[in-house]
């Protein structure tokens, strides 16, 4: 499941993150790579302890946890701490690659990469190239969306990001442990969900059909579910 959410971030709080990361001191994003992404890597990435990374981190998180798509699309389990880099000039360029399937995190702990998110801190105008494309059965998706907007995809793609050749693009990316493995047991109980949600908005929250089926939805997350 490949899905748009818009508006993660408001435009102010994409100000605010632009104005704290204009002063970051970037680095060489091959470090926090493993040995085949690193390869096809070629961008600046924020230190991940940084004062200026830890400070966008929590905007990041807040919009999350306020979204009420994502938490039904993801299921999160476990977010990653979200990360930051930046493309453009000679660092311009991340090859095809698959995200490792778990992510070791800074204090010890670590987290499955079931789903990878990339959040758009760069308006598409500000930058050519730099598409993010995600091999889906063949066909390629290429995505690039406004500041504040966010893909979420599953992890187990064959993905890249275009060479930028004019500008800047900036982005947050993390990875979901989600509650529900199966790419696609979790996209049928999103659909499900997002069909919930419209059918209570037309015939309320108590008519026995909404019942039910709100039953059923959680029934069949206890049954696919690792919590």
């Amino acid at each position: 499941m490949l899905l748009h959410l818009k508006n993660v971030l408001s435009k102010d709080e994409v100000r605010r993150a632009r104005e704290v990361l204009a002063r970051a001191p970037w680095a060489d994003g091959r470090t926090t790579s493993g040995k085949q992404a690193a390869q096809a890597k070629n961008n600046l990435q924020l230190p991940e302890q940084c004062d200026e990374a830890q400070a966008v981190r929590e905007l990041v998180l807040y919009a999350l946890e306020r979204h009420p798509v994502f938490f039904s699309a993801a299921l999160p389990k476990q977010i990653s701490p979200p990360m930051f880099n930046r493309y453009g000039g000679d660092a311009n360029t991340f090859g095809n690659h698959v995200d490792t399937a778990v992510r070791y995190l800074s204090d010890g702990g670590r987290v499955r990469t079931d789903v990878s998110c990339t959040v758009f801190l760069s308006e598409p105008e500000e930058y050519d190239g730099g598409e993010l494309v995600i091999e889906d059965n063949y066909l390629d998706r290429r995505i690039k969306f406004p500041a504040g907007d966010m893909v979420l995809y599953p992890a187990s793609t064959v993905h890249r990001v275009e060479p930028v050749t004019r500008g800047e693009r900036i982005a947050s990316f993390l990875w979901v442990e989600s509650m529900v493995r199966s790419t696609e047991q979790r996209e049928l109980l999103f659909n499900m969900d997002s069909a919930l949600m419209r059918l209570r908005t037309t015939v309320g929250e108590t008519d026995p059909a909404v019942v039910g089926l709100t039953s059923t939805y959680h029934n069949l997350l206890r049954m696919w579910g690792d919590t």
